[in-house]
């Protein structure tokens, strides 16, 4: 058994705060100034007593079992924070819409999500509060998938106390963006649009029967997970003509955006891009720069998201798709420099 190490947690600061040193058999009836986490490897990480906990002579044992025989009572000055109290403060100025924070734990606060949906995090807010030192802001990558309850930031002081300069600093950084941003936090999660798609399976060995469709269940399952539908699924030989009527017919539907799954290579035969831009799509990209994924196409009829599907959305649990679809979810139009930035990163 042992205790978390706490770098720099222990040491005095030259300002009015204080820091004093206890043995354990002296502790009784004094207050904890901040949280003791218990370890055993392999078995148990948590915390054994939380910040202000009042020193029992029972709790003497517990101590010395995680290499406690000190603690440590915390008088702040006016100039100083607790971490909890610096935690607190710097997520309450970072988060925006459908966002919740955690009760602070060993000076860490989560900013968790309140719902399924798209985290969006400005890096540069975030690297401009890890610059001020002392304090820390770590998060998720923006546009990342979360589910109702998933933590997307966490806030934290490193040393036992922090200036309470640092943080305002913070507060400042946050509130000079939402200015900019028309009172749009750095930190918030998009909800997701409910969508109902028509989707086309293209190819002769499907259309014919030699072979079974397995394009529309892992495109209606990639759907149902962020609470869209695929509302009907169409079928059509490597046939352009056809597969350029198909478009129109699900256009006609007025579906919320259409999926064309297989034919998508170079190979002569597949007929599925050329389709596309014949049913009147303006093409954003052909080709993306990620495997899996590379010969995604993504475009738009008017107003109407159209995708041809590469044959690795079957198979691959994570691919060029899944970063556009929950864009597309949240309301977002696809960019050309969307996809360029998808290259960074994008070897999977």
């Amino acid at each position: 058994m042992m205790e978390e190490e706490m770098d720099g947690k222990s040491e005095s600061r030259p300002s009015a705060t204080q820091l004093k040193e206890v043995s354990v058999y002296d502790a009784v009836g004094l207050r904890l100034a901040h949280d003791l986490t218990r370890i055993v490897p392999g078995e148990f990480k948590g915390r054994l007593f939380k910040k202000g906990h009042l020193i029992k002579e029972e709790d003497i044992p517990s101590l010395l079992d995680i290499g406690k025989e000190h603690i440590y009572i915390l008088e702040l000055g006016d100039s100083d924070l607790h971490e909890d109290d610096a935690a607190i403060r710097m997520a309450r100025a970072l988060a925006g819409d459908n966002l919740t924070l955690s009760e602070p734990h060993e000076g860490k606060v989560s900013l968790k999500s309140s719902m399924l949906g798209l985290a969006q995090i400005d890096r540069q807010v975030v690297e401009a509060i890890n610059r001020l030192g002392e304090i820390a802001l770590a998060t998720v990558k923006s546009n990342t998938v979360v589910q109702a309850g998933g933590s997307i930031a966490a806030t934290r002081a490193i040393p036992l106390f922090v200036p309470k300069s640092k943080v305002e600093q913070a507060e400042e950084i946050a509130h000079d963006y939402r200015a900019r941003q028309g009172g749009i936090a750095p930190l918030r999660v998009r909800p997701f649009r409910k969508l109902r798609a028509g989707l086309l399976t293209t190819g002769s060995e499907v259309y014919n029967g030699r072979i079974q469709d397995k394009f529309g269940p892992a495109v209606r399952h990639k759907l149902q997970a962020l609470g869209s539908e695929v509302a009907e699924q169409r079928f059509a030989p490597d046939d352009r003509h056809t597969i350029v009527k198909e478009i129109h017919y699900l256009l006609g539907q007025g579906y919320d955006m259409i999926l064309v799954t297989g034919g998508m290579s170079v190979d002569p035969d597949d007929r599925t891009p050329g389709a596309i831009q014949a049913a009147g799509a303006e093409v954003v990209s052909y080709g993306t720069p990620m495997l899996p994924g590379s010969m995604l196409l993504t475009g738009y009829i008017g107003e109407v998201p159209i995708m041809g599907l590469p044959g690795c959305v079957m198979h691959d649990p994570y691919t060029s798709f899944d970063v556009l679809l929950p864009r597309i979810l949240a309301g977002d139009r696809i960019r050309r420099e969307d996809i360029i930035e998808m290259g960074y990163g994008g070897l999977l």
